[in-house]
């Protein structure tokens, strides 16, 4: 079971927003106060601070929020996996969107760190520690697709080498608002954390971030948008969102990378269609330990096909 946040209310002193924070909640470190503005998890005067050298707010109201504890260990769940591939080293997992890869705060279980506990009966790498093991890379809980899991430590080095050296294909499948022009090209940047919400990644000058590369074409155009397979040359976090973003062509449902699209509604029940329609399509690599060639592929998942039925209308 998910624990939910405790809010925590008061009045600010003077001084830095850090510090005065801390003077009226000395439960909390100041370091731990830092990061928890930094996250978001601050609001004064019912507005969002995430700077915490903030001043002249003496007086004012503040809400904090602050995640429930999450447990030292991972703990084993019975959750049901879509195996793609599994040997003694390694296992590929069909992702679901809405699946969290690996416990933190506000998920502190159910998510596919405890589905593999339980599916490997536990043996999976350490390196990722108690919190991550096996985890090698990530998908974001609402992007579906392949996943490729460390059940060994030489599995783990060696797929972290791979991924170090951008040894491994990635290619996904997006739906983007707009019609991409040139419908073939590349994507250059740097990308980092937001300088204005710290939940966001975005493009950054040259002299700041992590280099970013994605490689993207066009596959089906429809009247005002379009499907996309984009190929990662390097993985960033949110790299496809905000890179489709940074040229103009932000993914339906995205929420994050863009608040102005229209509702696409999907399925007998007409729900719309709220999360980023970005799929991991497909995963090649030379075996870490065997030294063989692997590939897989994964279809669309249905929502994202429901979509399609209807823009192709």
């Amino acid at each position: 079971m998910v624990e939910e946040n405790t809010t925590f209310s008061g009045i600010l002193g003077d001084g830095r927003l850090d510090s005065a924070l801390a003077a009226a909640l000395p439960q909390f470190s100041r370091a731990r106060i830092q990061a928890l503005i930094a996250e978001a998890a601050l609001r004064v005067n019912g507005q969002c601070y995430t700077d915490s050298a903030s001043k002249k707010m003496s007086g004012q109201s503040f809400e904090l929020s602050v995640p429930a504890p999450v447990p030292d260990k991972a703990i084993a769940q019975n959750i049901a996996l879509d195996v793609v591939f599994e040997d003694e080293h390694l296992i590929i997992v069909n992702k679901p969107a809405g699946l969290v890869v690996h416990p933190a705060a506000g998920h502190s279980d159910g998510t596919l760190v405890n589905a593999l506990l339980h599916h490997c009966r536990g043996k999976l790498s350490g390196i990722g520690g108690v919190q991550r093991p096996g985890i090698v890379h990530r998908i974001d809980k609402d992007t579906s697709g392949l996943l490729v899991i460390a059940k060994s430590d030489a599995a783990h080095e060696g797929l972290a080498k791979l991924f170090a050296t951008h040894d491994i294909e990635r290619k996904y499948i997006a739906i983007v608002s707009g019609i991409p022009a040139p419908p073939a090209g590349t994507v250059r940047t740097q990308i980092g954390r937001s300088t204005t919400n710290r939940k966001k990644m975005a493009v950054l000058p040259e002299s700041k971030g992590r280099h970013a590369v994605t490689h993207y074409r066009m596959v089906e155009a429809f009247a005002k948008t379009a499907m996309v397979e984009c190929t990662l040359e390097t993985g960033r976090t949110h790299q496809v969102r905000v890179h489709m973003t940074h040229i103009g062509h932000p993914l339906i449902g995205d929420g994050v990378y863009s608040n102005r699209q229209n509702h696409y509604i999907i399925g007998p029940n007409q729900a719309k269609f709220d999360r980023q329609a970005l799929h991991a399509a497909s995963l090649g690599f030379i075996h870490p330990i065997t030294g063989g060639t692997l590939r897989f592929e994964c279809g669309i998942p249905e929502d994202m096909q429901l979509l399609l039925s209807l823009l192709r209308v």
